[in-house]
């Protein structure tokens, strides 16, 4: 059975997608951009903008009844490779215990000029 999850905790889809989808105990959450659901902004610098990426996609998480233990896998877009390492010890603190398997790519752009994309795959 197909579920859409969506929180108002974190920013409202930019475009013809849903924030998550959950299929039958997997939940699909969208890549999330570093935007500030209250403010809409985005905050500077590659740390802040990791923080509020991953605090989004754990908004969605929490909406679906899942949190840091029941993601297997999330994919890092980065607009420049070189914040790797400072993308690296902000998603460390995010996922203390069993971490999810991951990719990281660098893209040439990103939605809104930002720094980091985060999405995840996570299951019941």
């Amino acid at each position: 059975m197909k579920r859409i999850i969506a929180s108002p905790a974190a920013p409202a889809a930019i475009g013809p997608y849903s924030q998550a989808v959950e299929l039958n105990g997997t939940l699909f959450v969208s890549g999330q951009l570093p935007v500030d659901p209250v403010t809409g902004e985005m905050p500077s610098g590659i740390e802040a903008q990791t923080r509020q990426s991953l605090t989004n996609v754990f908004a969605i998480l929490s909406e679906a009844g899942l949190g840091a233990n029941d993601v297997a896998k999330t994919c890092v877009l980065l607009a420049d490779i070189k914040d790797f390492a400072a993308m690296n010890a902000v998603y460390a603190g995010f996922f203390p215990e069993d971490k999810p398997a991951r990719v990281c790519y660098q893209v040439s752009a990103l939605p809104k000029g930002a720094l980091v994309e985060i999405d995840a795959v996570a299951g019941k």
